[in-house]
């Protein structure tokens, strides 16, 4: 019995240190701010940095755990799909995202559970999610700049 223990702790042991050859999530290079919105607020900027723009910009923050994979791939797929669906750092929006980014922060979806996991700063409170929701809806409301 301990014989097939230790052998498959070392099957996974080997099976971790293989992963960490897949380069995926590895590439910490942002690439350049093109844009921002013109803020309502300092403070609603300050609020979006503070919960959304690691995912949502191209002023990502890599912790030391993005380069351990499978960790790096999961990140870097949030960075990815982040980015795609609004990215504060190549501005370009309107109302109707507005209003689902609004919805997705009323509803607790965003920021994500993971993300708050192991980004306490990111948690905010009900009156610091109405004041984020608020100030990005004037400023993307508002046709963003």
């Amino acid at each position: 019995m301990l014989k097939w223990l230790v052998r498959g702790i070392a099957l996974v042991l080997a099976g971790f240190l293989l992963i960490q050859l897949v380069p995926y999530g590895r590439d910490h290079t942002n690439p350049p701010v093109t844009g921002e919105p013109a803020w309502d607020s300092p403070a609603s900027r300050t609020l979006a940095v503070r919960a959304c723009f690691d995912c949502h910009s191209n002023e990502t923050t890599y912790p030391w755990y993005s380069n351990v994979a499978p960790v790096s791939w999961l990140l870097q797929r949030h960075v990815t799909e982040g980015r795609q669906k609004l990215n504060f750092s190549t501005w370009a929006t309107g109302r109707q995202k507005a209003e689902h980014f609004a919805r997705l922060i009323q509803s607790g979806e965003m920021p994500g559970w993971d993300y708050v996991l192991t980004h306490p700063e990111a948690r905010l409170t009900d009156a610091e999610n109405q004041q984020l929701i608020d100030g990005l809806t004037k400023t993307l409301g508002s046709g963003g700049g």
